[in-house]
């Protein structure tokens, strides 16, 4: 297995571009998160159609070639030392085959994101590279707590995290190590049969995601069992699961961790004996602690749960 690559820790004035790379965006919805990213002492750096919209059946931040040049930019500046998505939506995909890594390889950054961001991250552990599954800066003026943010810059100063928290009913007790793959589960599923679908060989697998009807969540679930996933991976951990179901018949829709949904993925891996831990806070949710897609991780699960990185 090769060595992955940590991105080198930042330091203050060091420039940090903010790129739209799926949805389209305003400025105003940046704000709060431009000022924060400021706040620390570096230098926030927009990239040229952070705000351009483009409509072709969604609203996309540019057309594919304008997104693709300022992903591309972002990667290869050398003056640029870490790259924040100004958040998700849809339309990553449409890069993947516009991707280069000429100056990244000698000057690895941080990639900064999740939801759609997913499929950014699997590209940048086929190359080798760590990144931050984390909040957009988008999500900074939604209502998500500081410490969500306060432990991606301490990523981004060269701080590991270290998470420690009470067992879920629905775990499964054990203790393992490995790299960590996954993101968005509806990403996960959209690339699986691809070339850019992570490796999940002896891998540690995080899902999370949002607003998905119960049978498409399942169907998702059964997809990964088809094609082997539940057989491959040495853990499982699940994060948020919120605005779920049909909001008027689902009494924990506007809830982080929907319990029916946890129940639905419990009985599918039932019969598998790889540990499993739910509820870890990372996803669509407020309170938001940053994973590093691509390290290795070792996670202990008994009456509590430890993650560390």
């Amino acid at each position: 297995m090769k060595k992955m690559i940590f991105p080198k820790s930042l330091k203050k004035g060091d420039k940090i571009a903010v790129i739209s790379p799926a949805g389209a965006v305003d400025a105003t919805q940046l704000e709060k998160g431009i000022e924060m990213i400021k706040s620390r002492g570096f230098e926030p750096v927009p990239g040229e159609h952070l705000y351009t919209k483009f409509s072709n059946g969604y609203n996309y931040a540019g057309t594919e070639k304008e997104r693709a040049k300022d992903i591309n930019w972002a990667f290869n500046d050398k003056e640029i030392k870490a790259v924040w998505a100004s958040r998700g939506g849809y339309g990553c995909q449409h890069l993947l085959q516009h991707l280069k890594l000429r100056n990244f390889s000698e000057n690895p950054k941080w990639y900064i994101g999740y939801s759609d961001n997913t499929v950014i991250q699997s590209y940048l552990i086929k190359k080798g590279f760590v990144s931050i599954h984390g909040q957009t800066v988008k999500t900074s003026s939604f209502g998500v707590t500081d410490e969500s943010y306060n432990l991606i810059f301490d990523i981004l100063k060269g701080k590991k995290p270290k998470y420690s928290f009470k067992s879920h009913p629905f775990n499964k007790k054990g203790n393992i190590q490995g790299e960590l793959v996954g993101g968005n589960l509806a990403l996960i599923y959209a690339l699986l049969g691809t070339r850019y679908s992570f490796d999940f060989k002896d891998k540690i697998l995080f899902i999370e995601d949002i607003g998905e009807n119960f049978y498409a969540l399942d169907r998702m679930i059964m997809s990964l069992e088809l094609a082997g996933v539940f057989n491959k991976i040495k853990g499982l951990i699940v994060g948020g699961m919120t605005n779920m179901g049909d909001e008027k018949e689902n009494q924990s829709y506007d809830e982080s961790f929907d319990e029916f949904v946890y129940k639905l993925i419990s009985d599918r891996i039932s019969k598998y004996n790889f540990p499993v831990v739910f509820a870890f806070p990372n996803g669509h949710i407020k309170d938001n602690r940053p994973l590093l897609i691509g390290a290795n991780v070792k996670m202990k699960v008994d009456a509590n749960v430890k993650i560390d990185f």
